[in-house]
């Protein structure tokens, strides 16, 4: 099996977290090029590639131009950007006959999510949403024990993720409300929306939420009360001004058991008897997402399509609906 040729599209530090991995994986991938307007953030991206011995890959800043100079010479790419440039980036990629890894979250909203969908559907390339956690062997895994009835009826969801992301992303474009399209919990948060909805395995039905600024253009605190459509109740808690920290805690209520996880997947325990403390369930080592997309490249089923990010889209745009209404419910 020959490299997937690779354009990077962003190298900012979620992009160079991510090519850490990618270079380890050079019977598999070749970034042949990247698109990055920004000269010190390539700069650091050729570093990486000097340390693990690998060519430095050319940048090309206009991705139009990309496109057409190197057509029938890419087949895959990972698009790593401000979310504001989600949707269209990505229509010009699957257009151009390349399939797609696209990072979390998937576009600004229902519609956009709507828009790629078509996109995929008519030019039948693949397009995978890089969530951690919908990619991971801890979610798909709990995925298939709440199908299975593992935990029996599933009656309660609850998740939480904190950060002291306020302080973080001071005068950074995450703070930008134009392109980033919300603040704490449409970046990091939109982890716990998205893994919250994937566990659950159906759309939201109803929501009530409250999102504070705390001072700053973006929100930085959210609390969100859902109802699914079989009725199931969930609740939602995102506090994006912690002490130093990024972490989270998502649990499945069922009525004979507990899962406990993660917004990432970062870990996947059951219980059955509350005096008996939570056992691990072993899982495949993995990666990460780039692994994963390989993965669905070559056949296997894709744990996060479109689909899953316009339901993710759904739900924020009902988040934003109800905050902006005072707290008061919305239908999804």
């Amino acid at each position: 099996m020959s490299a997937v040729r690779t354009v990077m599209i962003g190298c900012g530090g979620m992009a160079r977290h991510h090519i850490r991995n990618m270079v380890k994986m050079r019977d598999t991938t070749s970034i042949t090029v990247v698109c990055e307007p920004s000269a010190q953030a390539y700069e650091e991206t050729a570093t990486l590639f000097e340390e693990a011995g690998l060519p430095v890959p050319a940048n090309q800043p206009d991705l139009a131009k990309l496109l057409s100079d190197y057509r029938g010479h890419i087949d895959a790419a990972f698009i790593i950007t401000p979310h504001a440039y989600h949707h269209d980036q990505t229509k010009a990629c699957l257009e151009a006959g390349i399939d797609v890894l696209l990072e979390k979250p998937m576009v600004m909203n229902g519609a956009e999510a709507e828009s790629l969908i078509a996109t995929r559907n008519r030019t039948g390339k693949l397009l995978v949403v890089a969530f951690p956690g919908s990619l991971s062997p801890n979610i798909r895994t709990a995925a298939s024990m709440l199908r299975n009835g593992d935990i029996g009826t599933i009656k309660t969801i609850s998740g939480v993720v904190w950060q002291n992301w306020g302080e973080l992303t001071v005068n950074t474009w995450r703070q930008i409300p134009a392109v980033a399209g919300g603040g704490f919990l449409f970046d990091t948060g939109a982890h716990l929306l998205n893994t919250t909805v994937d566990l659950a395995g159906e759309d939201v039905a109803e929501v009530a939420a409250y999102l504070d600024n705390q001072g700053r253009p973006v929100e930085t605190l959210g609390v969100v009360i859902a109802r699914l459509k079989s009725g199931v109740l969930v609740s939602l808690h995102g506090c994006g001004e912690a002490m130093p920290s990024c972490h989270s805690d998502v649990r499945v209520f069922g009525s004979k058991g507990i899962i406990y996880t993660g917004v990432w997947g970062e870990k996947l325990q059951i219980q059955h008897d509350g005096d008996v403390a939570p056992a691990t369930v072993p899982t495949q080592a993995s990666l990460g997402v780039w692994e994963q997309f390989l993965g669905v490249r070559n056949g296997a089923a894709n744990p996060c399509p479109p689909e899953v990010g316009l339901r993710m889209a759904r739900l924020w745009d009902a988040i934003q609906a109800s905050a902006a209404k005072g707290g008061s419910s919305v239908r999804v």
